[in-house]
């Protein structure tokens, strides 16, 4: 059978490759640019046998979609930045209680309500430090349709994976423009099930005890095992613990399983690295006007490269630091005030020959204000 080609918007190849990973619950609340999203899966999703509410607010749609991954269920939901922003407590107990969840943030311009049909980038560091204290997360994007499908289904392997909630930033103009999608068939996509325990009933069942290989096998709430669920720090049973040692261990576990494995949750695609003088870092809509820059300039024999960002979160300090090491300069393009860019910075020791070249004026970054952006740069000696 050939494989299903469509013309879609980006939300609803989202929703493609949600559908695809074997979503079975979503709760949400629409709100711009995402609301497709909730749309389409109000749709499909009952006629799939799964199930779909729309509630009354996100922090709610959070904490159900928490309830339903903890009885066994794959879920997701998605909202926009103000909503983003009440989902963060609940994301925080996600992250404590080590509960599989996937977020779609379709980023719009912020504060507050903002621009809400207009383009941003601005929630990256919102997506790493939204929720308050110590902790890890996996942050992707993408910059096209097939990429979107790609990293929706990639959230909800890497959710059951790290077990753990799973934030995937895409923006208004990726959300709502349209494109070719091509659907591979089913089974052409390694798809991650829920890993569950094989503890028999009426066996000491421990929710928080790792395997060698880090993963930590789940029974499904209200199934066979009863145990605790808590966002305070607990111990393997899932009871509070003020013990300092097994607080220690706690949070060395929640940030450990996600930094300590960067390389494989890493994501990313390069153009013309190999004799680039110039490299452009760039990722979401943005790095669509990047990669046109880097195109035109190599065709007038200039050495440009791009390197494009999938995941943003663990930060690939090092496959970065590899990849635009060599580089007279770089410049990193994006539609905030600098989030990747001062990460790329933190990553070069030649950090004086980064640069930005970025919008945040809910106009999407054209391939003109990024070349205004590098006679700048040149005008400067840089």
């Amino acid at each position: 059978m050939a494989s299903n080609i469509r013309f879609v918007q980006g939300n609803e190849a989202c929703v493609e490759g949600a559908l695809y990973a074997g979503i079975e619950f979503f709760a949400g609340y629409p709100i711009t640019p995402s609301s497709e999203i909730t749309e389409l899966l109000a749709y499909h999703l009952p006629r799939r046998g799964g199930k779909f509410i729309q509630m009354e607010d996100e922090i709610a749609s959070m904490c159900a979609i928490i309830g339903a991954s903890l009885t066994g269920r794959k879920v997701l939901t998605a909202t926009s930045g103000p909503g983003f922003s009440l989902m963060q407590e609940a994301l925080g107990y996600a992250v404590m209680a080590e509960i599989p969840c996937v977020i779609v943030n379709v980023q719009r311009g912020g504060p507050s309500t903002g621009l809400p049909t207009h383009i941003s980038q601005g929630d990256v560091n919102q997506a790493r430090w939204g929720t308050h204290g110590d902790h890890a997360i996996i942050g992707l994007t993408a910059s096209n349709h097939q990429d979107v499908f790609a990293m929706t289904v990639e959230a909800f392997n890497m959710a059951e994976t790290y077990r753990t909630p799973v934030i995937l930033l895409f923006d208004e103009v990726v959300g709502h423009m349209r494109e070719g999608l091509t659907i591979p068939e089913p089974g052409q996509i390694p798809l991650v099930e829920r890993l569950k325990t094989s503890v028999p009933e009426g066996v000491d069942y421990h929710p928080y005890l790792p395997r060698e290989d880090g993963r930590l096998p789940m029974s499904d709430f209200g199934g066979v095992h009863r145990y605790n669920v808590t966002g305070l720090y607990h111990d393997m049973w899932g009871f509070p613990s003020e013990n300092p040692k097994v607080v220690h261990g706690l949070i060395r576990h929640l940030v450990d399983k996600i930094e300590n494995n960067v390389h494989s949750i890493a994501r990313y695609k390069t153009y013309y690295l190999e004799d680039a003088r110039t490299v452009l870092v760039s990722y979401g809509a943005s790095a669509r006007s990047a990669l046109h820059v880097v195109e035109s300039q190599r065709r007038k024999g200039q050495k440009f490269g791009l390197f494009e960002l999938q995941t943003l979160w663990p930060f690939p300090y090092d496959i970065v630091g590899e990849a635009c090491g060599r580089a007279k300069r770089v410049v990193v393009v994006e539609m905030n005030m600098g989030h990747v860019y001062r990460e790329v910075q933190r990553t070069l020791t030649n950090s004086h020959n980064v640069f930005l070249a970025n919008r945040i004026d809910g106009v999407f970054i054209s391939p003109t204000d990024i070349r205004q952006a590098l006679r700048l740069i040149e005008g400067k000696g840089m």
